[in-house]
């Protein structure tokens, strides 16, 4: 769910397009700063949250969703 969240909200954010290159870049970089600081705060929730947690696993399975969304992106 971390790495769904976060990429819901960068669509979200990039969801309304512009022709002008610059605002498009800004969109972008912003939508990306926000996914990272709310990635990193909910792997610091659930480990706050859920503390028999293995963080291990929590992260191997962030970059398992992580790669399956960029190879579903390769496919299209």
């Amino acid at each position: 769910m971390i790495a769904v969240i976060g990429s819901l909200v960068y669509a979200i954010i990039v969801a309304g397009g512009t022709n002008d290159a610059k605002k498009a870049f800004q969109r972008h970089f912003r939508a990306e700063m926000t996914k990272v600081f709310i990635t990193a705060a909910l792997f610091i929730a659930a480990l706050v949250l859920f503390p028999s947690a293995a963080w291990l696993w929590l992260i191997i399975g962030f970059a398992v969703a992580t790669l399956a969304y960029w190879f579903a992106l390769l496919a299209v």
